[in-house]
């Protein structure tokens, strides 16, 4: 090959982010017809499943913490919760922190479903996995950046993230731990930050942009 027209992809490429986001387009789709068809089979809808898998992960929750961490509007979650309450999937009862507010917890069945609905994304992880380790910290940290930005644009809930948390410390010691987590009061790496833990604390925004301004200090 002679390559006559070396600068051809140079003059006629999308930038390198755009054809990222296109990639996770992709990939946005693949994980929403799996979620579809899993459900499906299951007898339920993406969103029922969603509401089951934070059940079983996070323990009780009301319609409106349900609506925050998933990201879903409170009318959405309160169909699917009347239909889950339907199928003896869940049930309420008055939530002391708030009088006129229920607390929504899985039945034994409904338990067994969610923690089904949990595994739905694992064959993405199965296709992680192919990436050598090096590209995974690259893709992990790339992740957690967007993810963050997504959440301060109001797009993403502000829940699970370690760097949004009230208890997380970013680069406080030196070497390959150099975060701690002071709820359990534990050094973290940065290939050890949780995006989803139940333990998780919003921390209050002055103080979210402080501790994301040091964590990238070293990043």
């Amino acid at each position: 090959m002679t390559g006559k027209l070396p600068g051809y992809f140079d003059e006629n490429s999308e930038s390198l982010s755009a054809r990222i986001a296109t990639g996770l387009h992709k990939l946005g789709l693949a994980m929403k017809q799996q979620s579809w068809q899993q459900a499906n089979g299951a007898g339920l809808s993406a969103t029922q499943g969603q509401i089951l898998a934070a059940l079983v992960a996070h323990g009780p929750l009301s319609g409106t913490e349900l609506s925050t961490r998933l990201g879903v509007t409170l009318p959405t979650i309160s169909d699917s919760v009347r239909v889950l309450v339907e199928k003896a999937l869940v049930t309420k009862a008055p939530d002391p922190r708030h009088p006129r507010a229920s607390l929504l917890t899985p039945t034994a069945t409904g338990a067994a479903l969610g923690a089904r609905a949990r595994s739905w994304p694992e064959f993405m992880a199965d296709a992680v996995a192919d990436l050598s380790p090096e590209e995974q910290r690259a893709f992990f940290s790339g992740i957690v950046k967007m993810i963050r930005m997504l959440q301060e644009q109001g797009l993403v809930p502000v829940t699970g993230m370690c760097v949004t948390c009230t208890h997380f410390r970013p680069n406080v010691r030196p070497g390959a731990s150099p975060h701690h987590c002071a709820f359990v009061d534990a050094p973290i790496s940065s290939d050890q930050l949780r995006l989803d833990c139940p333990e998780h604390e919003r921390a209050p925004e002055p103080a979210r942009r402080e501790v994301w301004e040091q964590f990238l200090r070293r990043d």
